[in-house]
């Protein structure tokens, strides 16, 4: 099999990505041909108007300049302050808190492309894989997991833009000191120029909801003014990610350096020119599948298992399994030893292989990678969800 998972992001026609003036929520704005000036929110229904600017045309790899330029452009206008709480409609379906605090939740995420160029297979595997790893391993309620993916009859659960983002905010609504919520996300990632001057390498990360072709893509800055800035103290968050270019999604301000070696430094991602990203007193964690600058991989050709999975869901699920109450330090380290022993294995087999895959660095292997919203001890603080 071998999918990749970065996306070519061709489009039909362009589509301007704007916010709505009310809510904050993103509007998917209609070309300036033959369409009215004004979209209506699907959240709260209010009206913006929107001002369309012509674009130079021109070439782009994968994707038009026109596309790349209004995405981007759109990226850059202030927003509103997020949806209050009280605001958010929250689909009848979707669990409900547990009274009390110290309660799991988590919300799982596997996105198909079905039908599409983009297809992909296994990201409905890896949020089956993940369920039973939070029920079984960690002791989180069945009930208190909400998944997204194309397999769903429930149209509030199939994974749209709208859908996501609706179920992000779900997952941090009302959350209390105690709490430990789970964010996983099998997919589409890409990167898109940054406008902001808040990113340290120049470009935002991206990932793609099932319908990002017509409603667009959500940037890492949504993500982190979602799930990551609404953290009260004592709420901790984990997000799995398992796509392209997902090093820093979340935005959190540290990003962990870790040599073959095992040493390790803290990373200070944050600009002195852009917003605060950390949360409100609460802890984030992102454990991605690769850097900002590499591709994340399906584990075809490694994995144990007969079904499809992505390479970093199953690396992370094995060195969970292997080593119960691992480190962060241990269970990073284990990973990327899993997918580089894994994706190496056409090269040089057996332990010849395994020790120039360790002694030779190679730019074409996936690496997970650990963020966080505030530093640590990676071999000393224990993983626990």
């Amino acid at each position: 099999m071998g999918n990749t998972r970065p996306v070519g992001m061709a489009s039909g026609k362009a589509v301007a990505t704007s916010w709505c003036s009310h809510c904050g929520m993103g509007l998917a704005a209609p070309p300036p041909p033959g369409s009215g000036p004004s979209v209506r929110c699907a959240f709260c229904h209010g009206v913006t108007r929107i001002e369309h600017h012509q674009q130079q045309r021109g070439g782009a790899v994968g994707e038009s300049a026109t596309t790349t330029r209004t995405l981007a452009a759109a990226a850059s206008l202030p927003r509103p302050p997020p949806v209050p709480a009280g605001l958010i409609d929250i689909p009848a379906g979707y669990p409900r808190r547990v009274s009390g605090g110290g309660s799991k939740r988590a919300l799982l995420v596997g996105v198909s492309y079905t039908g599409t160029k983009h297809e992909l297979r296994g990201t409905v595997n890896d949020v089956k894989e993940m369920r039973s790893l939070l029920c079984d391993r960690f002791g989180f309620p069945s009930a208190c997991i909400l998944e997204l993916t194309e397999k769903e009859s429930d149209p509030t659960r199939v994974p749209t833009r709208e859908n996501l983002l609706r179920a992000m905010r779900w997952l941090v609504e009302d959350s209390r000191s105690g709490d430990s919520l789970v964010f996983h996300f099998s997919g589409h990632g890409v990167q898109k120029l940054d406008m902001n001057d808040d990113e340290v390498d120049g470009y935002n990360e991206a990932l793609c909801p099932m319908d990002f072709e017509r409603s667009g893509k959500i940037l890492d800055d949504e993500i982190n003014e979602i799930i990551v800035r609404p953290l009260g103290k004592g709420v901790k968050l984990h997000a799995i990610v398992d796509t392209c270019h997902s090093g820093t999604i979340l935005d959190l301000p540290y990003l962990c350096r870790m040599s073959r070696t095992g040493y390790w430094q803290w990373e200070n991602h944050s600009r002195p020119s852009g917003m605060p990203k950390r949360p409100n007193g609460g802890l984030a964690i992102s454990i991605s599948g690769c850097s900002d600058d590499q591709k994340s991989a399906d584990a075809s050709g490694f994995s144990d298992e007969s079904s499809s999975i992505g390479a970093m869901t199953d690396s992370f699920i094995k060195a969970v399994e292997a080593e119960p109450g691992t480190t962060y330090g241990r269970l990073l380290s284990a990973m990327r030893t899993r997918i580089r022993d894994g994706q190496g294995s056409r090269r040089l087999p057996g332990r010849l292989g395994s020790f120039v895959r360790w002694m030779i660095p190679s730019s074409g292997v996936q690496e997970p990678q650990l963020c966080s919203s505030e530093m640590f001890d990676i071999y000393r603080k224990p993983f626990l969800l």
